[in-house]
């Protein structure tokens, strides 16, 4: 076999354990998801009808509401799923898991991708799930199959990008405890971009922010194939930003991964 292959072999490996891992303990996963949907259903049903008016939609309320931040909440979905991946490589570390991988014959890259590609599963079903809730609860999305691929592929970028970042943070810190506070950050963004209130109805210097910050175009692309809405080039800026991410936290995680074992 070739050393590609090793390192498929590997990573299927560690994909399968981190796999188990989430069988084993169905309660991160179903905090990852619980999380997101108190947002949700808090939003819409006890700040909906207010916040809802003031879109100024045909329709107005609760009902013209849910649809403006269900894009939102699935961003905080993987970003929080991102989160719980910084405290399973948390764990990893400080419990000497990984001490113990780097001196057998496996490849190494294959136990940070096991996390990775364990995470991206656990997302995709995440958002599924919340998805599934915004259906029930009046949530109305006008996006075509072909729109429902992409925006599929654009979970599956932003996931990675999330969870590669979040991969370096569980490395740098030096307790499992701080790794769940590193991330987030990247779980709160979401309310100072366009997640929940449009961004021309915030004070200035918040709107600067939220307008530049990341999450904001990656936030409307996702609104624009949910629900048609224009675009722009946020779909650009959203692909940028998420290639940006996914590099600055492969390069730290790989950095950190092969420094000195001795924390």
């Amino acid at each position: 076999m070739s050393s590609l292959s090793y390192s498929i072999a590997d990573s299927a490996t560690m994909l399968r354990r981190n796999l188990l891992h989430q069988l084993r303990y169905p309660s991160i996963t179903v905090l990852l998801i619980g999380m997101p949907l108190m947002f949700l259903l808090l939003f819409v049903y006890v700040f909906g009808g207010t916040l809802g008016a003031g879109l100024g939609g045909a329709s107005g309320g609760r009902a013209e509401y849910v649809n403006y931040v269900v894009p939102g909440i699935l961003m905080m979905a993987i970003a929080s799923a991102a989160q719980g991946t910084a405290i399973g490589v948390a764990m990893d570390m400080t419990e000497g898991i990984i001490a113990r991988f780097r001196t057998m014959a496996i490849s190494r890259a294959s136990v940070l991708t096991g996390h990775v590609l364990g995470t991206l599963i656990q997302t995709m079903l995440s958002l599924a799930v919340i998805t599934g809730i915004a259906l029930l609860i009046g949530f109305r999305p006008t996006a075509t199959p072909i729109e429902w691929l992409a925006l599929v592929g654009v979970f599956a970028m932003i996931s990675l990008a999330l969870t590669w970042l979040c991969v370096a943070l569980g490395l740098i810190a030096k307790t499992v405890e701080s790794s769940s506070n590193l991330p987030m950050p990247l779980v709160l963004l979401p309310f100072l971009g366009s997640g929940f209130v449009p961004t021309d109805s915030l004070p200035v210097g918040i709107r600067w922010f939220a307008e530049y910050q990341p999450f904001t175009p990656i936030i409307e692309t996702l609104r624009g194939l949910l629900l048609g809405t224009p675009i722009g080039d946020s779909g650009l800026l959203a692909v940028l930003w998420c290639a940006a991410l996914t590099v600055l936290g492969y390069l730290l995680a790989r950095a950190r991964y092969n420094r000195d074992p001795s924390r």
